[in-house]
């Protein structure tokens, strides 16, 4: 659908994303993954790759330091990113195994909140999907909020997240 230069299309290959990775530092990998901001984003020109295609930000936005990307940087310094990559690679099995469920219905109350511009959100027909009436079919009880923000919601409206899912709880409490 989106061709070799997608970012999920560069990960399937074992050892091929980290290779490219390791041409940078931890720090630079978590700024170019981190902060990306426009779906446009997630496709490298042909050739490239998209760690490579990705820009490594000059200026933090307000809600995350230098310091706290320096320590997802240390965390994945220890532990590598063939981890998190393996959940890109593990995605048809995935549907495999989920295979019996699908059509299945979610009938306990569920909150999803998501910010507007997040990438996974705003790409691929996932928004109208959310928005759509097979979602709100499979999913009856759910209540989705859609905040002014991105990928990292929770990180950027830490506040406006927290009330959301304390409001959210609060209906399930027995001391009202």
């Amino acid at each position: 659908m989106f061709g070799d230069g997608f970012y999920i299309s560069q990960f399937q290959e074992a050892g091929k994303a980290e290779q490219a990775f390791a041409r940078y530092d931890y720090l630079t990998v978590m700024k170019k993954f981190f902060l990306i901001n426009k779906t446009d984003q997630l496709i490298a020109p042909p050739g490239m790759e998209i760690i490579d295609y990705l820009e490594t930000p000059s200026l933090l936005p307000p809600w995350i330091t230098e310091e706290e990307l320096q320590v997802y940087a240390d965390k994945f310094l220890e532990s590598g990113f063939n981890g998190p990559l393996n959940y890109y690679r593990a995605m048809d099995l995935n549907w495999e195994l989920l295979a019996p469920w699908q059509g299945s219905k979610i009938r306990v109350p569920a909150k999803l909140i998501v910010g507007d511009k997040d990438i996974g959100f705003d790409c691929g027909g996932t928004k109208e999907y959310i928005e759509g009436n097979v979602f709100k079919s499979l999913v009856p009880d759910i209540e989705v909020v859609i905040l002014d923000g991105h990928h990292f919601i929770h990180q950027e409206k830490a506040q406006q997240v927290s009330d959301e899912i304390l409001f959210f709880l609060s209906k399930f409490s027995e001391a009202k």
